[in-house]
């Protein structure tokens, strides 16, 4: 497996640096802010709108959008639990991570958004991603899926702590969309990073323990550290669970 995610690096790097011109096309507010369900077909996106619920934060900050990187996939897997693979129903195997994720409209209060939809992907625990043919996971849907916010303005997912894989600081992608019917009338793109001694300790444990240290350091990451650092903005707020953790990230958007 090791062998694998080392031979898919190359072709990972060319495509994250042709994408990553884009990375400051939008801005966004980042707010200071476990169920299992199955896949289910999916249905019309529901236009998101205010919901009237105030966000409890002090101030909006604004941060920026990030690269989506080479491997979104849009699988349409409406579900909490990510942790399946529908393919074959296995479950992938880490340290289960509860992850809540806080979006809201941006202004001189962050007003929840109800209704919009967030995907979430990332790695396993020895950095393969899924439904990748140039990692020879193509047909396997693990670890991503999509919520509609409540609202609140949050999804919650169950997954496992994000492995790692070489030029790459530990992460997980999310993307933010919102409709008007079935016309898309929005689209925020970034990635939710982690501190790196949460990171040391997470990695201590099976299956991530199986490989060596990892190269890539947030301080040293090429997302991480682009325009004046931009990924300390993104840090996830990470806590000890009683099987794992809980990470918890919010985000304001700029909605017309």
């Amino acid at each position: 497996m090791l062998d694998l995610v080392l031979a898919a690096t190359v072709s990972r790097r060319r495509m994250i640096v042709a994408g990553f011109a884009v990375a400051w096309a939008s801005f966004a507010a980042a707010c200071s802010g476990v169920g299992r369900s199955t896949s289910s077909p999916s249905s019309s996106p529901t236009a998101a709108s205010p919901s009237g619920v105030a966000v409890d934060t002090p101030a909006c900050i604004v941060t920026p959008a990030e690269t989506e990187g080479p491997y979104f996939v849009d699988e349409r897997l409406n579900r909490s639990d990510i942790t399946v693979d529908p393919s074959d129903g296995s479950v992938r195997l880490g340290t289960p991570l509860t992850l809540t994720l806080t979006v809201a409209k941006a202004g001189s209060t962050c007003m929840a958004l109800a209704g919009a939809q967030v995907d979430v992907w990332h790695c396993d625990a020895v950095g393969l991603y899924s439904d990748v043919p140039a990692e020879s996971s193509g047909g396997r849907r693990f670890l991503r899926g999509y919520q509609a916010t409540d609202s609140g303005g949050t999804v919650t997912f169950s997954t496992i702590y994000p492995g790692w894989y070489r030029g790459r600081a530990v992460h997980i992608h999310f993307k933010i969309r919102t409709f008007s019917g079935s016309t898309k009338t929005l689209e925020f793109t970034s990635q939710v990073f982690f501190d790196d001694a949460i990171s040391d300790e997470a990695y201590t444990q099976s299956p991530y323990n199986t490989r060596g240290s990892r190269d890539t350091r947030n301080a040293n990451d090429m997302v991480y550290t682009t325009n004046g650092n931009s990924g300390s903005k993104l840090l996830a707020k990470v806590s000890r669970s009683a099987t794992g953790y809980r990470a918890s990230f919010a985000v304001g958007l700029n909605v017309a």
